[in-house]
């Protein structure tokens, strides 16, 4: 079922428990330069963030979806991110869809959301709160990054309005109207970004691509095959080096022969000591 497999460098949903230093599960806090801003493609896909568990941490996790409409890219990814459901089933999202929303961007690379009171329909806590406004802010600024509406080499900040007025408390927790970056502390210390959740791919070699925000350390994988009834069986393992070159972000990937099938794979941080995995990022894919 396998051949030539290399590998190369390169509870409920509303509540969380309060910020703490991500040290204190093994992962060191990240610096803002480790949460990159997405670079510019062409493509009719658009940068969206969602809000994932990890054990007892909640991270900020990246996928792209299809555009669709007349709106532009910051506007979609942000529709997207309020009113559809993750791809992945390990993903979800507080926001509400709301009954009006709007962006702009300045020409001091500030981008404006205008959004009504509607979209904060949720009771979160202010752990939980606090991922939900930065969701909103890593999904504008990907988008606006990503589709080259902005000048990457300058600060990118978010000003959050609520129909047309500023200092609302987004979710009765995150005072808003001030402008906000990228937490880096908040994105998943690793994730995989190719495949997406459920895709199907031909079979034969297939590449994996994710990223770590801890470039220093390994990311182990691990592929699991699912059984006719259920049972998911390793079929391959092994060791990725995030890249360490200034603007790739902790990317790494690796490429495994694989027959028809459904798989699953599993990409982990290791701990400083080598000797634990402490976060891990799951992808449910088909070889067909």
């Amino acid at each position: 079922m396998l051949s030539g497999c290399v590998a190369q460098a390169g509870g409920s949903q509303n509540t969380s428990r309060e910020p703490t230093p991500l040290s204190a599960a093994g992962v060191p806090s990240a610096p803002a330069t480790n949460a990159p801003l997405e670079t510019t493609q062409a493509s009719n896909k658009v940068p969206v963030y969602w809000i994932g568990r990890s054990g007892e941490n909640v991270y900020l996790y990246r996928e792209f979806r299809d555009i669709s409409g007349q709106e532009n890219p910051v506007t979609t990814a942000l529709r997207i991110m309020m009113s559809q459901k993750p791809l992945d089933r390990d993903f979800f999202t507080p926001w509400q869809e709301p009954d009006s929303l709007a962006t702009s961007i300045s020409g001091k690379n500030v981008i404006t959301v205008d959004v009504s009171k509607g979209a904060f329909n949720s009771n979160l806590d202010a752990g939980m709160a606090q991922r939900a406004v930065q969701q909103l802010v890593y999904t504008a600024t990907a988008a606006a990054a990503s589709s080259g509406l902005i000048d990457t080499g300058q600060q990118l900040q978010v000003v959050i309005l609520v129909d047309g007025h500023k200092d609302y408390m987004a979710f009765g927790q995150v005072k808003l109207g001030d402008p906000m970056s990228r937490n880096a502390s908040l994105v998943a210390p690793v994730w995989i970004i190719d495949p997406q959740e459920d895709t199907s791919l031909p079979p034969g070699a297939v590449r994996f691509t994710g990223r770590s925000t801890v470039p220093n350390r390994p990311v182990r994988w691990q592929i699991l095959r699912e059984n006719a009834n259920g049972d998911k069986v390793p079929v391959v393992n092994g060791q990725a080096n995030p890249s360490a070159e200034s603007g790739q972000g902790g990317a790494f990937n690796f490429t495994v022969g694989l027959t028809g099938g459904k798989y699953e794979l599993r990409a982990s941080l290791v701990s400083a000591d080598g000797g634990s995995e402490v976060v891990t990022d799951t992808r449910l894919f088909v070889i067909k």
